[in-house]
């Protein structure tokens, strides 16, 4: 069987496997390219908490010196904060080192443009061209900028949340919450922030130390130890982040996973019903006007039964931050984010911030004075599925041709993937960008329904995977 990559050079940036495919030279080759397609500016790097992550940032600066650009050192943050700091500083983009959700051994770049928003497609293939033609811009040692040391960005993000929602309205008693950072960035900002917006916290797995108590991505079978805290502890929710804080899961006080596609539901509730109450958090007082939420293909359509309680209506996405935030400013919405626990917030942070999705989410159950079981009772419910399959990138063309051939007499969307509407629910595949495997998301009425549908779609897959 052919050996799985263990570099990903795509759109999104580039990963791999620290000692193996990413390398000191090549890391230091990726910022000497974005150092020259930022035109030698302002660069504001950041990252988690990863054993590799100080080696990587030593090739970041390194690349980005050589190219004559100032580096803004932010040392160990949530990706949010680097793009929090690229607009608050201005400068001509940012680097944010970190591999997210994949495992310990793997380490990545993503690259922030000036705008504070990851690069868009054409962005991301003008970058790439520079690396792979080697032309970079290049300054002699004495027209070498320094390294700034940003020692506030964590105060900066705060601050930020904190201006735009407030902390907790005052009540019969402070709500308690649980809190399992993962050992990754959000453990030096999350407690912090909680405990100013006014609630007792409970944390595990807050030492910023960069090895995995659980697997990174905040996935219900990730969360037993989370659970278990929230139940022993009495807790009226359990948050959850992987290791760049971007995502959130939320637990119920009954200590039982609700579910990635959720988080969003209920941050867009909360934005959603204080703007029906005349007070709209991103345009200020005045009338209501029926306000525009933008998920991707493959989150819940849950979300578009909430929204349309509210007059509201959903715009769907492809997949990728970039691809929500780019849609967002065409639509003018009020909130967004995807099914994976991402929640954008345009009022706070245009970008996926697992630390506004806990001050939305906590708003929600303090002003309305319900559990979070109470809200879930409230909404559509729906069971969704997601799986993937290793897949080599080059075969990843022929599984959507082979899909879309067998379900071409429904209804399809073909933007990202094959995303196909069945008469008791949806199902998607897609190739990740990445890691080498296609993903499958699907959605029904039922679980029984939901896994006969997706068991299907992952038996077509693998069969033209194994083949020859």
């Amino acid at each position: 069987m052919r050996a799985i990559p263990t570099l990903k050079i795509s759109i999104s940036g580039v990963r791999g496997v620290v000692g193996d495919s990413l390398t000191p030279a090549m890391l230091a080759r990726f910022a000497e390219a974005f150092g020259t397609y930022v035109g030698s500016g302002a660069v504001v790097v950041g990252r988690d908490t990863r054993t590799s992550g100080e080696m990587v940032r030593q090739a970041v600066h390194a690349g980005l010196l050589s190219s004559g650009c100032r580096v803004i050192d932010l040392d160990i943050c949530p990706v949010p904060t680097v793009q929090l700091a690229v607009r608050h500083r201005r400068a001509h983009g940012g680097i944010a080192i970190t591999a997210s959700h994949n495992p310990a051994e793997w380490n990545a770049l993503k690259f922030v443009g000036a705008d504070g928003l990851f690069l868009d497609a054409g962005q991301a293939r003008e970058l790439l061209d520079i690396y792979h033609q080697g032309e970079y811009v290049k300054v002699a040692g004495t027209e070498m900028r320094g390294v700034e040391r940003m020692t506030n960005g964590l105060d900066l993000h705060i601050k930020a949340i904190l201006d735009a929602v407030g902390p907790l309205p005052a009540g019969p008693r402070r709500l308690r919450v649980a809190l399992d950072s993962c050992n990754g960035a959000g453990a030096l900002i999350a407690p912090r922030l909680l405990e100013s917006l006014g609630v007792d916290v409970v944390p595990i797995n807050v030492t910023p130390n960069g090895l995995f108590p659980r697997e990174a991505e905040p996935l219900p079978e990730n969360l037993g130890a989370l659970c278990e805290a929230v139940v022993a502890s009495q807790c009226d929710v359990g948050f959850a982040q992987d290791m760049d804080a971007d995502r959130l899961a939320v637990v119920s006080e009954r200590g039982e996973p609700i579910g990635e596609d959720y988080t969003l539901v209920l941050a867009t509730w909360y934005v959603l019903a204080k703007m029906e109450m005349g007070s709209d958090p991103v345009s200020g007082p005045g009338p209501f006007s029926g306000p525009v939420v933008v998920a991707n293909l493959a989150t819940t359509v849950a979300i578009d039964g909430l929204a349309a309680r509210f007059g509201s209506r959903v715009v769907r996405s492809k997949i990728g931050e970039a691809n929500v935030t780019d849609r967002m400013k065409i639509e003018k919405a009020v909130i967004g984010g995807e099914g994976n626990g991402g929640v954008i917030y345009p009022r706070i942070n245009f970008a996926r911030d697992s630390h506004v999705g806990m001050a939305l989410i906590l708003h929600l159950l303090a002003e309305s004075g319900r559990t979070v079981s109470s809200l879930m009772a409230d909404l559509p419910h729906y069971s969704m599925a997601k799986e993937k399959l290793t897949c080599p990138s080059n075969k990843i063309p022929e599984v959507l041709r082979a899909i879309r051939a067998d379900f071409g007499h429904l209804p399809i969307d073909a933007r990202d993937g094959i995303r196909v509407t069945l008469a008791d629910g949806w199902f998607l595949v897609r190739g990740s960008n990445t890691e080498p495997i296609v993903r499958v998301v699907a959605e029904a009425g039922s679980e029984t329904a939901v896994r006969r549908i997706i068991d299907d779609v992952l038996g077509r897959v693998a069969r033209i995977v194994d083949a020859a």
